[in-house]
């Protein structure tokens, strides 16, 4: 009986103890910089701008305002890795997060990429929101996939 107990609490702990470390090995960990510092996201190393403001083209015009960021990635890792505009979303004071809007608005503009180990880019992409040029907004860089890391970037571009 007593080592019944003894095993049923051993197996408890166990659990505990696993669970915590699953936590601590796999919850994200945010990093913040502000705009023109770089950081780490997996094996590429950014440094985001805030660009300019601007109400479209032609052929893609906003429904509020486009706000474009500055790109700079360098992977300095030894493989190949990607890049993409999906990583990015942009926060603002109310933590309302939207996605880029994808067009060509320059020839600098990101959709997916590869990156060669070493390799310098540097790229646009705007995000379509209610600007208010009072307010603080964040950039946020997610890892890729296949990138296996838990850090994302916070990036304060405007505000600071």
């Amino acid at each position: 009986m007593n080592f019944m107990v003894i095993l049923i609490i051993s197996i408890i702990i166990g659990s505990m103890v696993v669970a915590n470390y699953m936590y601590t090995e796999y919850r994200t960990n945010y990093v913040e910089v502000t705009a023109g510092q770089p950081v780490m996201v997996g094996p590429v190393e950014y440094t985001i701008m805030f660009e300019n403001t601007h109400g479209g083209d032609k052929e893609e015009k906003p429904e509020d305002v486009f706000v474009m960021i500055a790109i700079t990635a360098e992977n300095k890792s030894e493989q190949d890795t990607i890049l993409s505009g999906g990583q990015f979303y942009i926060v603002d004071e109310n933590n309302t997060k939207k996605q880029p809007v994808y067009g060509e608005f320059s020839a600098k503009d990101l959709l997916i990429e590869t990156l060669e180990p070493g390799q310098i880019v540097e790229r646009t992409t705007q995000f379509d929101i209610p600007f208010d040029e009072d307010s603080q907004y964040k950039i946020l860089v997610r890892p890729q996939k296949e990138q296996s890391t838990t850090d994302v970037a916070s990036v304060c571009i405007i505000n600071c």
